[in-house]
């Protein structure tokens, strides 16, 4: 009995960290075939796991099974030393809405949710499971000043702590 309580709190726990902030609702339709590909960090959140890292990008590939490999790769320019981490993500209902758990180190989850998507599929926003994350992307390492602003007017809209969004550095590196 107490190892099933154990079991369920911890699938409890797990759930809630895919989970969508409310009002934040993914695109759909989502076609992961055309959202695969190299994606720039333009903007996001820092967190721990890429506080200091520049020219950030995660670049997709949807594999056989349906599912999504996931490779986030960002240059520590201290060290000049890239940091990667691979991953796969798995979408969390249908497959046309873009809201999909991602895990780098199992059994945790974070949830993915595209809630912004540009119709070329040249930029998205993509929450996490809370407001504290948030992530602007595009195919490109730069975005038009105009069009950052106008998602980050979206983001501040939906409340997102858009004065703590970092503009990230995609300029070349200058390690040897």
């Amino acid at each position: 009995m107490r190892a099933s309580l154990l079991f369920l709190a911890l699938a409890l726990t797990l759930g809630a960290c895919t989970g969508v902030p409310k009002d934040v609702v993914p695109v759909a339709p989502f076609d992961a075939s055309r959202y695969q590909g190299q994606w720039f960090e333009i903007m996001r959140l820092d967190h721990s796991f890429e506080r200091g890292l520049t020219n950030v990008s995660a670049t997709y590939a949807v594999q056989n099974d349906g599912s999504v490999s996931v490779l986030n790769r960002g240059l520590d320019r201290k060290s000049c030393r890239w940091k990667e981490a691979n991953g796969t993500a798995q979408f969390l209902g249908d497959p046309k809405t873009g809201s999909l758990a991602v895990t780098f180190f199992w059994p945790f989850a974070g949830g993915y949710h595209v809630f912004a998507l540009d119709k070329d599929y040249q930029w998205s926003m993509v929450s996490g499971p809370t407001r504290d994350y948030l992530w602007i992307l595009a195919r490109r390492p730069d975005l038009p000043q105009q069009q950052r602003m106008r998602l980050v007017a979206e983001a501040k809209r939906l409340g997102f702590p858009v004065s703590e969004l970092i503009l990230v550095d995609q300029s070349k590196p200058n390690c040897s």
